[in-house]
């Protein structure tokens, strides 16, 4: 609650607001996290998703969650990933398995991920989060950050049709009106430019 509070009472001195498109409905997901170009960004991000109550959880080693990093780590929705063999001889998981594995886990889980994967600028971003939602059966949210209306949230839902250039097409359209902190350090995924 005085997180909630707090989180409020940032957004309205700092002049944001929150707004949520995402249907009620939707227990699963996979949240990008757009566009990635400032330190600030997380920050924003982390208390907009708090004031919309949506429950996002990240990826990370699984010796992050041990201590002294653990109960910080799972204070920020951190969930270990453990990518070692089970048996000697046994090819590494992929990262994409493994997060389609805790879909399968977990009832409600909306997985954040940063495709662009650096706050430096990137013409082409990672595809596994479209992989994760195919195989998972889940959407993806469109999380953002636009810094010229200061305005945070998500923003549509694209529901994986199975054409990957389309729906990518579809979200690259929406995040070539968003405005970040540094627009010289952004660029939708060139690959998939409408």
């Amino acid at each position: 609650m005085f997180t909630k509070l707090l989180a409020r009472g940032i957004f309205i001195l700092s002049g944001w607001t929150v707004k949520n498109n995402m249907p009620p409905e939707v227990k699963q997901c996979v949240m990008i996290a757009a566009p990635h170009t400032s330190n600030w960004d997380f920050l924003y991000t982390r208390l907009a998703f708090l004031l919309l109550d949506i429950p996002v959880k990240i990826t990370t080693k699984k010796s992050y969650m041990r201590f002294p990093y653990g109960p910080f780590a799972r204070a920020l929705g951190c969930i270990g990933i453990d990518r070692s063999p089970k048996k000697e001889g046994v090819e590494r998981p992929s990262m994409v398995q493994l997060m389609v594995d805790l879909f399968k886990d977990h009832d409600d889980l909306v997985m954040l991920v940063t495709p662009e994967g650096t706050r430096s600028l990137r013409t082409k971003w990672k595809t596994g989060f479209y992989h994760v939602a195919v195989l998972a059966h889940v959407p993806v949210a469109l999380g953002y950050l636009d810094y010229q209306k200061k305005e945070a949230g998500v923003g549509k839902v694209v529901y994986p049709s199975g054409d990957m250039k389309k729906d990518i097409q579809e979200m690259m359209a929406f995040y070539k009106r968003v405005i970040p902190h540094t627009p010289e350090n952004f660029s939708i995924d060139l690959d998939y430019d409408s």
